[in-house]
């Protein structure tokens, strides 16, 4: 198993530094950190802040010329010194707040990592349950309820069912039974710095039901498939012949190798999710990794469009390590491969 994990983290390595290289090609493409600077009467500044920030050094370290085949290698270069500093966790100055950008990223990420968690947790056990009831009890009420109600989740764009949760759950609520206070808040984290777990919780839940929502009718689409497969393979069949008790065929030899598809699935919307959640965040006043990352967009911050995209392009290669890793486990047949 340690041979199997130290081979799959050895090929993320390439995949990372790859990562790197595109994403940093892409912002400097993309944005301009002197946009600002643009309109100033002094014909210098652009020139200094582009040695102060490093811009007038070559982009990468190798380059090639177009016109004469030749590579050209520079010992000094903006994404060897850009790579040098993220790696030592020197993420530089956001150009808009004079922050650390590495002191953001942190407090951002925390914040989006705790609508994930509880979204993740809530999603992952009510959407294994439904896509295993759904298979097991096939074409009953419950499994067309299901499939309905999985079609009209999927259809839903989160924008709307975050504004009609607030305008229901947080509103009318409140105008209905004549409460001082909606029961669900709608804004922030806390309603105050020294607030409570019940307040935290109450801030919480509309924005991770507005999570969890379409995720659910995904996933637990994905696992009944999955479980039909399985529960029509030969060695179920044979478990059944033996005898073995229904719930040991459904919960050890079904589900079990159910899972590995939705693994996949899993880890992959897992991974992008810490990127930040630019619909429910926005719409929610959640100070995390989405607003960060539109806030430096419409401001052209550099410094923190690089470190933001590199924190979740490793997320989504963690994760889908974590995937493989998982499948050694699910299924000790992988492991050799």
């Amino acid at each position: 198993m340690l041979t199997f994990v130290a081979r799959r983290i050895a090929y993320s390595i390439p995949v990372l530094l790859v990562a790197s290289i595109l994403v940093f090609g892409f912002s400097h493409a993309t944005t301009d950190p002197l946009a600002r600077l643009r309109q100033s009467r002094d014909p210098g500044v652009i020139k200094r802040e582009k040695v102060r920030l490093g811009l007038d050094k070559p982009l990468y370290p190798v380059s090639v010329q177009a016109t004469f085949p030749q590579v050209t290698f520079n010992g000094d270069s903006q994404y060897g010194h850009w790579a040098t500093g993220f790696v030592k966790g020197d993420w530089g100055q956001s150009f808009v707040s004079r922050r650390q950008v590495s002191d953001e990223i942190k407090t951002k990420l925390w914040n989006t990592m705790q609508l994930i968690i509880w979204g993740v947790l809530v999603s992952a056990i009510i959407a294994i349950a439904i896509g295993v009831y759904s298979a097991v009890r096939q074409y009953s009420v419950l499994d067309y309820t299901f499939t309905g109600l999985s079609f009209v989740g999927l259809s839903m764009p989160p924008f709307w069912f975050g504004l009609m949760a607030i305008q229901i759950l947080s509103y009318q609520l409140k105008v209905w039974f004549g409460w001082p206070e909606p029961l669900f808040f709608s804004i922030g984290i806390h309603s105050s710095p020294d607030a409570g777990f019940v307040d935290y919780l109450r801030h919480l839940f509309l924005p991770v039901l507005t999570l969890t929502v379409q995720i659910i009718a995904e996933w637990s689409r994905y696992q009944r498939s999955s479980m039909l497969d399985v529960m029509s393979s030969d060695y179920i069949r044979t478990a059944r012949a033996k005898g073995v008790p229904r719930w040991k065929v459904v919960g050890k030899h079904g589900l079990r190798n159910a899972l590995i598809p939705l693994v996949t699935v899993m880890a992959v919307d897992i991974g992008l999710l810490f990127g930040g959640l630019l619909v429910t965040e926005q719409i929610f006043s959640w100070p995390g990794m989405g607003r960060l990352f539109l806030d430096a967009l419409q401001n052209g911050d550099t410094n923190v469009l690089l470190p933001w995209l590199m924190v979740t392009a490793l997320f989504i290669i963690m994760f889908n390590l974590l995937a493989d890793v998982l499948y050694g486990v699910l299924d000790p047949r992988i492991r050799l491969a």
